[in-house]
C-alpha cells in the first residue's frame, strides 16, 4: 500500500494512533483538519458521533494502539477538559466559517466593481463621437473613484476574479488601468501624474473604434500593411483625446503608451527619458496583460511566465525602475499563478498583497473539503508552508483542475490588504 493510500475502520475498531482522513466537508465535523492522528478519547467520542458507518484512514501514517478504546472510557474523563476542546473547536469552526463568507463577500464586491468599470468603460466609448466632454466625465469618474480608494486603503491586494467578471473587449483597459494605478501609486507618482496615467490607460485603446476588425488586436504573423493600420490606432486614440479635451498629460502618455526605453516601440521611436513616465508604466501594464489575454488562448502565459518573460527576455524595452517596483508589486507568483506548494499539494495564487509579494493567499486544493466550503490560507500566517515551484495549468491532476479551477482569461481587481484574510487559520 503506497503512502499516501487509505482503507476504512469500523467505528467500533477506532482507537489512538490511527491517523483519520475524514472524508467530509469542514462544516459536516468540529476538527480544525479532516487529516490528523487520533490522540485521546474525546476525539474517538466526536468520531463515533459524526452520523457515518466507517471512517477512512491511512495506514502507513497510523500507529495504532493494541486495544480499541471503548466509548465508555471517556466518562472517566476531567468533564471541564472535555468542555475546554469542545468550545476550541467550535470556535475554530465559526473562525473558519466567517473568514469563508468574508472571502466571499469581498470577492463579491471586487467583481461588482470590475463589472461597473467595464460598464462605464463601453459608456464612455458610445459617447466619444457624439459627446466626447461627457465621456471624458465618465472616464474621470471612474479612474478618480480607484484612486480614491486606492489611497485610503493603504496597502493594497491585487485580486484575482473569475473569468465571468465583465464582457472581455473591456477586461483589457479596466486590468491595465488597476495595474497602473497601483504601480503609479508605488513608484510615487505625483497626484497629478497618477490622474493622468488612470485617465490614459482607461482610454489608451478608444482609437481602434476607427480601425477595422480585424487588426484591433495586435497578433503575429501580420503583414507590414496591417501592422501600420494597427499602429495608427494611437494617432487615432490621440486625437481623440484632443476632441474630448483630456490633459497634455494624458494626451502625452496615450500617444507614447507604445514607445520602448529602447526605441523599438512605435509610433516615434523614442528612447529612455524622452519618454513620460506614465507611458513607460502604462507600456509595461500593456504588455503583460497581452501575454496573459492575447488574441490566440494557445499563446496565452501564466502570470508567473508573463513575469518572467519580461525581466528575462525584454526588460531592455521597458524602464528598469517600473519593471523593478511592477515584480515587486506583483510578487514572483502573481494572482492567477498555478503552484506547487513544499508539502506537494497544489493551489492557485489568488491575491496577493502588494506590500509583502512573497506570501500570497493562495485557495489550496483541498480533497476532503468541497469547494464551496474552502476557505483562502494567507501564507503570512502559515509559516509552515511555502510556494516551491510554479505550474503550467495544463500539467495539474483532474481533480485538482476540477477543484482550483484556473483561469484561461486573468482579470484583476483591488482590494484593501486586509479584506478576506484566513487570518490564523491552519493551511
Amino acid at each position: 500500500m503506497g503512502a499516501d493510500e487509505f482503507d476504512y475502520v469500523a467505528l467500533h475498531e477506532l482507537r489512538a494512533g490511527l491517523f483519520v482522513d475524514l472524508d467530509l466537508g469542514w462544516m459536516s465535523h468540529p476538527f480544525p483538519s479532516s487529516r490528523f492522528k487520533i490522540t485521546n478519547n474525546r476525539q474517538l467520542e466526536v468520531l463515533r458521533g459524526l452520523g457515518v458507518d466507517r471512517i477512512r484512514y491511512v495506514p502507513s501514517k497510523s500507529d495504532p494502539v493494541e486495544t480499541p478504546v471503548d466509548a465508555a472510557a471517556t466518562e472517566g474523563e476531567d468533564s471541564t477538559a472535555v468542555d475546554f476542546e469542545t468550545d476550541r473547536l467550535r470556535v475554530q469552526r465559526e473562525q473558519r466559517a466567517a473568514a469563508r463568507l468574508a472571502q466571499q463577500e469581498s470577492l463579491l464586491q471586487c467583481e461588482r466593481r470590475f463589472v461597473e468599470s467595464t460598464e462605464q468603460y463601453r459608456k464612455a466609448l458610445s459617447l466619444v463621437g457624439s459627446r466626447p466632454a461627457e465621456a471624458l466625465k465618465v472616464g474621470e469618474k471612474v479612474v478618480r473613484d480607484m484612486a480614491i480608494e486606492m489611497a485610503a486603503q493603504g496597502d493594497s491586494a491585487i485580486r484575482l476574479l473569475t473569468e465571468a467578471a465583465g464582457d472581455k473587449a473591456a477586461m483589457h483597459p479596466v486590468n491595465v488601468t488597476v495595474l497602473s494605478l497601483l504601480l503609479g501609486k508605488s513608484m510615487g507618482l505625483s497626484e497629478a501624474a497618477l490622474r493622468d496615467l488612470g485617465i490614459a490607460a482607461f482610454l489608451h485603446d478608444m482609437g481602434k473604434l476607427n480601425l477595422p476588425e480585424r487588426v484591433r488586436r495586435w497578433e503575429e504573423g501580420f503583414s507590414a500593411a496591417e501592422n501600420k493600420v494597427y499602429q495608427d490606432h494611437v494617432a487615432q486614440s490621440v486625437a481623440m483625446a484632443r476632441e474630448m479635451g483630456l490633459s497634455s498629460g494624458a494626451i502625452n502618455v496615450i500617444a507614447q503608451h507604445h514607445e520602448m526605453v529602447d526605441g523599438s516601440g512605435f509610433p516615434a521611436r523614442l528612447k529612455q527619458d524622452a519618454i513620460d513616465v506614465g507611458a513607460r508604466v502604462l507600456s509595461l501594464v500593456n504588455r503583460y496583460d497581452g501575454l496573459c489575454n492575447p488574441v490566440k488562448m494557445a499563446a496565452t502565459m501564466t502570470p508567473h511566465e508573463a513575469l518572467a518573460m519580461l525581466f528575462a527576455q525584454q526588460k531592455t524595452r521597458f524602464d528598469g525602475k517600473a519593471l523593478s517596483a511592477f515584480i515587486r508589486m506583483m510578487g514572483v507568483y502573481p494572482p492567477g499563478s498555478v503552484v506547487q506548494l513544499n508539502d506537494e499539494r497544489h493551489a492557485l495564487v489568488v491575491s496577493v498583497n502588494s506590500a509583502r509579494p512573497l506570501k500570497p493567499r493562495v485557495l489550496i486544493h483541498e480533497p476532503a473539503v468541497p469547494r464551496h466550503e474552502s476557505i483562502v490560507i494567507d501564507l503570512e500566517k502559515a509559516p509552515n508552508t511555502s510556494i516551491r515551484r510554479s505550474l503550467k495549468p495544463s500539467s495539474l491532476p483532474v481533480a485538482a483542475m476540477d477543484y482550483l479551477q484556473p483561469r484561461q482569461r486573468i482579470c484583476y481587481f483591488y482590494e484593501a490588504a486586509a479584506n478576506g484574510s484566513a487570518a490564523n487559520l491552519s493551511a
